[in-house]
């Protein structure tokens, strides 16, 4: 089964990135697929995309409240 990878992967065969797409054998990919490592390549689904993230710094507040003020 041709599966497209969502997280990396080696072994001593093959040395997998996110998006690479390998043939495996029915069970294996079946339990790659059932562990979120991969997806059915020939599958129409496509999975939501994450949210973009913004750049720049994290808009963080100290527990703390305003310590920094005084």
């Amino acid at each position: 089964m041709l599966l497209k990878m969502t997280v990396g992967l080696c072994g001593p065969e093959f040395n997998l990135a996110p998006g690479d797409e390998r043939e495996f054998e029915d069970a294996e990919a079946e339990r790659l697929v059932d562990a979120g490592f991969a997806l059915k390549a020939e599958a129409d689904e496509v999975p939501a995309a994450a949210p973009a993230r913004k750049k720049g710094k994290a808009n963080v507040v100290s527990a703390e409240g305003d310590a920094g003020s005084e």
